[in-house]
């Protein structure tokens, strides 16, 4: 086992201590398990070939609609909002 020293917020080690001292842990034994929990949540980038790179848009909602018909739709339902919730 390798020891260490790290620094922590001063809430976070309060809140780290009250869950410790909840299940009868040492304070280590809590960042252990924690660690654990957080490698097995992520997986392991280096396993990872493909960088990674969000998805693709999808094209949704008005189509077919020029964007003038999408603005004058826009406008049409703001025609029953009082005059103080229009856009100016």
């Amino acid at each position: 086992m390798i020891r260490t020293q790290i620094q922590l917020p001063t809430e976070l080690y309060h809140d780290l201590k009250r869950v410790a001292k909840a299940k009868e842990w040492s304070l280590a034994e809590t960042l252990r398990r924690g660690a654990e929990l957080l490698l097995r949540t992520y997986p392991d980038p280096v396993e990872s070939q493909d960088p990674w790179s969000p998805p693709k848009p999808r094209k949704l909602g008005w189509r077919g609609l020029s964007h003038a018909e999408i603005r004058a739709a826009a406008l049409d339902d703001m025609e029953s909002l009082p005059p103080t919730h229009r856009a100016r």
